[in-house]
C-alpha cells in the first residue's frame, strides 16, 4: 500500500509538471510578480492567487466585451487602482468561481448534501469578485466627498490671493487624505503633461462624482478668466449642508444600538431595586416572628 501511495503521489506530481510545460504556464514566482502588478495595495500576492491570476490571463483571449461595457470597467479598473485589462478582470471571477464549482464533483460522492451549497458558495464568489472593482470605487468615492468640502473652502480663500489652479492642488495635497492625496498627485502630474482643462476632465471622469463635478466646472471657469470666488462660496454652503445631512444620517444610526445596552442597564437597576425591597420584607418577616 505504501508503494501504491507513493507511486500515485509521483505520477500525479509528474503528471502536473508535463501539464504546466505543455500549456505554458509561467513559474510561480513570475506569476505572483505579475499579479503584484496589478493591485496597489502592499499586501503580497499568495500563491492560489497567482495561479487563478495565470489561469485568468489564458481565459482571457477568449473573453468578449461591447465597447461601452469595456471602457466604463476599465475606467473603475483605472479609478481603484487595479492595474489589469476588463477581459482579465471578469476571467479571474470566472476562474475563482470555477474552481470552486469544480469542488462539487468531489463532493458528490463523499456528501451529496454539499453538492448544493458548493455551487451556490461559487455563484456568489463569482458575482462577489464582479462586482469588487465597483466597491472599490464606491469606498473610495465617499473617501474623496468626504473631503471636498474642507478642499472647497480651501480654493475660497486661495482664490483671494492667487489664481494658480495647480499651486492651489498642490498646497493642498500636502494636508488631504490618502485616498484624495493620491488622486490630486495623479491630477497635478496629468496637468504639468497635458493642458489644466484635459487633466481635470479626466480627474472627473475617473471617480464619476456629482459633487466632484461642480468642483472641477468651477475649477474650468477659473482657468478661463472666469470670477468664481462667489461660485465657491456657494458651493462651499451647499457642500457644509450635505455634510451636516450625513453627519446627521449617520447619528441617526447610533440610537437603536444605544437603546438595547439602555434598557440592560434599567433592567439590572429594576433587580438591584427588587432585590433590597424583597430583602427587607424578608427581614422584616423574620423579626415578627
Amino acid at each position: 500500500m505504501g508503494l501504491l501511495f507513493l507511486f500515485g503521489v509521483t505520477l500525479a506530481a509528474g503528471l502536473f509538471f508535463i501539464l504546466l510545460d505543455l500549456l505554458r504556464l509561467p513559474y510561480l514566482s513570475t506569476a505572483k510578480a505579475m499579479l503584484n502588478t496589478t493591485r496597489s495595495e502592499k499586501k503580497a500576492a499568495r500563491g492560489l492567487e497567482a495561479y487563478l491570476m495565470t489561469w485568468a490571463v489564458k481565459l482571457a483571449r477568449l473573453i468578449r466585451m461591447d465597447e461601452y461595457r469595456r471602457h466604463q470597467l476599465k475606467n473603475v479598473l483605472k479609478a481603484t487602482g487595479m492595474n489589469m485589462e476588463p477581459e482579465v478582470y471578469q476571467a479571474y471571477a470566472l476562474v475563482k468561481s470555477g474552481v470552486i464549482l469544480l469542488l462539487a464533483i468531489p463532493a458528490g460522492f463523499i456528501f451529496p448534501l454539499l453538492v448544493p451549497v458548493v455551487v451556490f458558495l461559487g455563484v456568489m464568489v463569482y458575482f462577489k469578485e464582479t462586482k469588487k472593482a465597483d466597491e472599490k470605487l464606491s469606498a473610495k468615492r465617499a473617501s474623496v466627498e468626504k473631503e471636498l468640502p474642507r478642499f472647497v473652502a480651501n480654493i475660497e480663500q486661495e482664490l483671494k490671493a492667487s489664481r494658480d489652479v495647480l499651486a492651489i492642488i498642490e498646497n493642498y495635497k500636502k494636508n488631504a487624505g490618502e485616498a484624495f492625496a493620491s488622486e490630486l498627485t495623479m491630477l497635478a502630474a496629468d496637468m504639468r503633461s497635458s493642458s489644466y482643462e484635459a487633466a481635470l476632465t479626466r480627474f472627473e471622469a475617473r471617480l464619476n462624482s456629482p459633487m466632484l463635478s461642480d468642483v472641477v466646472r468651477g475649477l474650468i471657469g477659473v482657468l478661463r478668466g472666469d470670477d468664481s470666488t462667489v461660485y465657491f462660496q456657494m458651493l462651499a454652503h451647499d457642500f457644509k449642508q450635505l455634510e451636516l445631512q450625513k453627519l446627521k444620517g449617520e447619528a441617526q444610526k447610533i440610537p437603536p444600538k444605544i437603546r438595547v445596552f439602555s434598557f440592560l442597564m434599567l433592567m439590572c437597576f429594576l433587580f438591584t431595586y427588587l432585590a433590597i425591597i424583597a430583602y427587607e420584607i424578608i427581614k422584616s418577616l423574620g423579626g415578627m416572628f
